[in-house]
């Protein structure tokens, strides 16, 4: 603890005083106040920021014609929603599955995180037999919600 020198005149002596910087208010207690009150707001901006307030698992639909011509290619949409994407809080992967058979895959991280807390993928497939689409996303916290199930009715 500093401590202030102060000179005052008392008659004709000049003599110096101690004045603690924490009796007058200023010193650690309140200092110590401010680090608190600080902490804690930092605290509550990060946490809003990772979204763990408004956690959720990551979910699916898929969008597809469900009835088609044999050999005709096809648009298959998959949207991902999930309401935190951030370092800390993120869709960790996206699959796409046709028949079983993996056609796409996406993998997220912390440094390279999905374009936005809801979005689109799309791929090109050539439908030859009925056909069931399976897809399904994954948050690095909470897993996933489950997959999703489209079929597709092949008209000769």
């Amino acid at each position: 603890m500093r401590a202030l020198h102060i000179l005052k005149k008392s008659g004709s002596i000049l003599r110096r005083e101690k004045v603690d910087k924490a009796r007058k208010g200023g010193g650690i207690k309140m200092k110590s106040k401010k680090t608190v009150i600080f902490s804690i707001q930092f605290l509550l901006v990060i946490l809003l920021w990772a979204g763990i307030a408004f956690a959720n698992k990551a979910s699916v639909s898929i969008e597809a014609p469900a009835e088609v011509t044999k050999g005709t290619e096809i648009t298959i949409r998959i949207t991902v929603d999930h309401n935190a994407d951030n370092v800390f809080h993120h869709v960790e992967w996206v699959e796409l599955k046709v028949n079983n058979t993996q056609v796409a895959y996406w993998k997220y991280s912390a440094f390279d995180l999905p374009p936005a807390s809801t979005y689109t993928k799309e791929i090109k497939f050539t439908i030859t037999e009925n056909t069931e689409i399976r897809g399904e996303a994954s948050c690095n916290l909470h897993g996933s919600a489950g997959p999703k199930t489209f079929k597709i009715t092949v008209k000769e």
